[in-house]
């Protein structure tokens, strides 16, 4: 059984990158965690469980981050837990297959923030673009890839 763990921002994760986790977790044995607000369905499995945590803003982000450990991957679509997770030596990355480090997370949140403030000002933006199969197969790809260069360190 591998050190690494993977913990999941699980209330905005597609499902078919839950899926790709479930067949990660039972192939390379690594203790996966889904954080959310709400029940989450997880196959039965020595190596995928969930934490339910109170319905609130960051709620389940704060457990996250709790919990983790320096070298442990996270899977987010959200830039400022993100950022968290590279402050504590995480590894962050995002559902369509963004790793998130020291170098990349500074300028996304900033770009992420701009924007924020450009629709607070009433500017209309133009949201993510629609998850596709090519999104699934970008994450599955950079997921192989980090946990590959992990296992190897250990």
């Amino acid at each position: 059984m591998s050190n690494i763990k993977i913990w999941v921002d699980a209330d905005a994760c597609p499902v078919a990158i839950k899926e790709v986790l479930f067949r990660t977790a039972d192939r390379l044995k690594i203790q996966t965690t889904l954080v959310a607000n709400q029940s989450i369905g997880i196959p039965k499995s020595d190596f995928i469980h969930r934490v339910t945590v109170h319905d609130g803003a960051d709620i389940a982000d704060n457990r996250i981050v709790e919990l983790m450990k320096a070298g442990d991957v996270v899977v987010t679509g959200d830039i400022p837990l993100a950022a968290r997770v590279v402050e504590k030596d995480g590894i962050a990355i995002g559902t369509r297959g963004e790793l998130y480090d020291d170098a990349s997370i500074h300028s996304r949140l900033a770009s992420r923030n701009l924007m924020e403030q450009l629709r607070a000002a009433g500017m209309e933006t133009s949201g993510p673009k629609p998850f596709n199969q090519k999104d699934v197969q970008s994450f599955s790809n950079q997921l192989d890839r980090l946990l590959t260069k992990l296992m190897k360190k250990k």
